[in-house]
């Protein structure tokens, strides 16, 4: 087990120092101190090594997301605050930022992308809705896919109107709570 740990933590910070370019069984060998055949007795591949490194960072740091989403009082809150603390936490981890910068071995780019992020997103929505049983869970149906794309491209993508989390917030409020399902409907002007 302290293998596999020594070989998980070297795994990471080779993604942060030269991202995903730079790790491959023999360089996350000689970081961790073990042989090739050691980390080869632990996972199977490079994709699996790195999978697995990845796993272990994004729960924490999902715990991060989860804490700030959770003093929204809202739904749609939620779902701001959720986008807000991703990026955040994203930008501030060097392993995640990492995934900032475009490459070919950058897994946000993989055409199975959205197959492995779609779970997540729905284990996090599924959350809130655990935590806020009057809430009805039908009504986070065929949004996780949304979610996905509108928070990848504002982290992504950034501009000085969204650069800091407020202005992040007054976009997000004006263009993807509309059109969330359950959102309430615009306040008119009399």
């Amino acid at each position: 087990m302290r293998s596999k740990q020594k070989i998980l933590d070297a795994t990471l910070r080779l993604i942060a120092e030269s991202g995903f370019e730079g790790v491959t069984i023999a360089a996350v060998a000689r970081a961790a101190g073990v042989t090739r055949q050691t980390v080869y007795s632990i996972v199977t591949t490079r994709e699996d090594m790195i999978s697995e490194a990845m796993i272990g960072l994004v729960v924490d740091v999902m715990g991060g997301i989860r804490d700030k989403a959770d003093q929204a009082e809202t739904p749609t809150q939620f779902i701001v605050e959720t986008i807000v603390a991703a990026r955040h936490l994203i930008r501030r981890e060097p392993v995640l930022n990492s995934l900032l910068r475009s490459g070919n071995a950058n897994p946000l780019f993989d055409a199975d992308m959205m197959e492995r992020a779609l779970p997540v997103v729905r284990q996090f929505l599924d959350g809130y809705v655990e935590r806020n049983p009057g809430f009805d869970s039908a009504q986070f149906d065929g949004i996780d896919g949304v979610l996905v794309r509108v928070a990848l491209s504002v982290i992504l993508f950034d501009d000085p109107a969204i650069h800091e989390d407020d202005g992040l917030r007054r976009y997000l409020e004006r263009w993807l709570i509309p059109v969330l399902p359950f959102a309430q409907p615009p306040k008119l002007d009399t």
